[in-house]
C-alpha cells in the first residue's frame, strides 16, 4: 500500500505539472482571454484527477481495500452486522462508485478537450468539422451511457453496499462486469474515432519524415490510453480479493496516461521553442545540406540554414508545418499530395492544406529571436487575430501568371 501511495500521488504532482506547462504555453501563445473551451475544461480535469487520486488512496487506506465482493456465503452469513470489517466492506462499496463515477468524468472531459482541439487544428478543411461535430454528440452519448451503467446497472442503488445476502457481480461496484466491459467497450470505440481524425491528414502531409513520424506518434497516443483501459479491466477481472485495490490503482494509472497524451500536442511547441533557445535545433531541423531544393519530401527547400547559430535565429513554426521560405512566400503549410490537381482556364490549381501562425505567436517569437528575418503573412479568412496558436485552412496556389490564390 505504501508503494502506491508514492506513486499515486507522484503522478498527481506530475499531471498537475503537466496541465499547468500546457496552460502556460497557450496563455503565451494565444493570450489568456483567447483561451478556448478545452483550455477551462483542461483545468477542471486537475480538480477531477485529484479527487479520483483521493478516492483510490482511501481505497487502501481508510477501507484497506476491501468491499461487498470476493467473499463466500458463510462469510456474508457469519460477519456481523455494524462491526469494523462490515462498515469497511460498505464504504469500501460506496467509494467504488464515486472512483468510477471520477474515472469516467475525467477520461470523457480529455476526449472532450481532444475533439475541441483537433476541431481548431481542422479548421476550414472540408468535411472535418461535420467529423468534429460527430465526435462531440459520440462522446456526450457514450458518456451518458456510461454514467448510467454505473449508477443504473445495479437496482435499487443500495445493492451496491450489500453484504448479505450475495447481490450478485452486478451490484459489486469493485469487479462489476457490466460497468467494466460498458466502460472499457466505449472507451475504445471514442478513442478510435478521436484518433482517426488527424491521423490520414499527417499521413498524407508532404514534409519531412522525421517529424512526419514524430507526429504520428505524438496523435497516436489515444493507443496507450486504450492499452491500458484493457489491462485495467483483464486485471480487475483476475485479481480476486483485491479486485477494489487494483480498480483504484490502475484507474489512476489508466487517466494519468490519459493527461500526459492529452496535453502533449500543446506542450510540443514550448518545449521545441525552449530547445530553439538552448541551440538545440538539430532534434527538430530537416537533414540536408544549405541551399538544398526540390526532390525529397515535395515542394522542396529553396533555403536551408547550415548551423547551429543561423538555427537559434530562424524562425519557429509549429511542427505540423514547414515554411517553404520561397522569396515572399513566408506561409507554413503541408501538401496533401494525394489531392487531384485541376486545370482551369489553362491554369493548374492544386489544393494544399496550410497551417497558419497567429499574430501571437508571431509576437512571441520575434521577442525571442530579435534578430530573425520573416516576412509576416496575410491573414487568412479562418486566421483569427490573437487566436489560439494555429489554424489549418485549406487554399489554392495557381501555377500561372495569376501567382496565389485563396479559396
Amino acid at each position: 500500500m505504501g508503494d502506491f501511495i508514492t506513486e499515486a500521488f507522484t503522478l498527481l504532482a506530475v499531471a498537475i505539472v503537466i496541465i499547468g506547462l500546457r496552460t502556460y504555453a497557450r496563455a503565451t501563445s494565444a493570450g489568456i482571454r483567447n483561451f478556448e473551451i478545452d483550455d477551462y475544461f483542461m483545468l477542471v480535469a486537475a480538480v477531477v484527477y485529484s479527487l479520483e487520486t483521493a478516492a483510490a488512496y482511501s481505497v487502501g487506506a481508510k477501507f484497506h481495500g476491501l468491499a461487498n465482493n470476493s467473499m463466500t456465503d458463510e462469510e456474508r452469513t457469519t460477519l456481523v452486522p455494524n462491526s469494523p470489517e462490515w462498515n469497511m466492506r460498505v464504504g469500501g462499496s460506496k467509494i467504488q462508485i464515486i472512483g468510477w463515477s471520477l474515472y469516467t468524468l475525467l477520461l470523457w472531459i480529455l476526449k472532450l478537450c481532444m475533439n475541441v482541439f483537433y476541431g481548431r487544428l481542422t479548421e476550414g478543411l472540408d468535411g472535418m468539422q461535420t467529423r468534429i461535430k460527430i465526435g462531440l454528440v459520440a462522446i456526450g452519448v457514450t458518456y451518458v451511457t456510461t454514467i448510467l451503467s454505473i449508477l443504473l446497472g445495479c437496482r435499487p442503488l443500495h445493492k451496491n453496499w450489500q453484504i448479505n445476502p450475495d447481490p450478485g457481480n452486478y451490484c459489486q461496484p469493485a469487479v462489476s462486469k457490466i460497468d467494466l466491459y460498458v466502460t472499457v467497450v466505449l472507451n475504445v470505440v471514442t478513442d478510435l474515432y478521436l484518433i482517426s481524425i488527424p491521423l490520414p491528414l499527417l499521413w498524407k502531409a508532404r514534409i519531412p519524415a522525421r517529424r512526419k513520424y514524430l507526429l504520428l506518434v505524438m496523435f497516436s497516443g489515444g493507443i496507450f490510453v486504450m492499452m491500458a483501459g484493457i489491462l485495467r479491466c483483464v486485471l480487475i477481472l483476475t485479481a480476486g480479493a483485491n479486485g477494489a485495490q487494483q480498480a483504484g490503482s490502475w484507474a489512476c494509472r489508466e487517466t494519468f496516461v490519459a493527461i500526459i497524451i492529452g496535453n502533449i500536442p500543446m506542450i510540443y511547441p514550448l518545449f521545441r521553442r525552449s530547445m530553439q533557445r538552448m541551440g538545440a535545433t538539430w532534434l527538430f531541423t530537416h537533414n540536408g545540406s544549405t541551399g538544398r531544393s526540390g526532390g525529397g519530401d515535395g515542394g522542396g527547400w529553396s533555403q536551408q540554414l547550415s548551423d547551429r547559430k543561423a538555427d537559434r535565429k530562424a524562425k519557429f513554426s509549429h511542427p505540423l508545418s514547414r515554411s517553404t521560405l520561397t522569396g515572399s512566400d513566408s506561409v507554413e503549410h503541408i501538401v496533401n499530395p494525394a489531392e487531384t490537381t485541376i486545370t482551369k482556364d489553362g491554369i493548374n490549381i492544386t489544393t494544399e492544406t496550410a497551417v497558419i501562425t497567429s499574430n501571437s505567436s508571431r509576437r512571441d517569437e520575434e521577442a525571442a529571436y530579435p534578430h530573425s528575418h520573416y516576412e509576416k503573412p496575410t491573414l487568412s479568412q479562418h486566421q483569427k487575430p490573437g487566436g489560439a496558436g494555429y489554424s489549418f485552412h485549406v487554399s489554392s496556389k495557381s501555377q500561372g501568371d495569376r501567382g496565389y490564390q485563396q479559396q
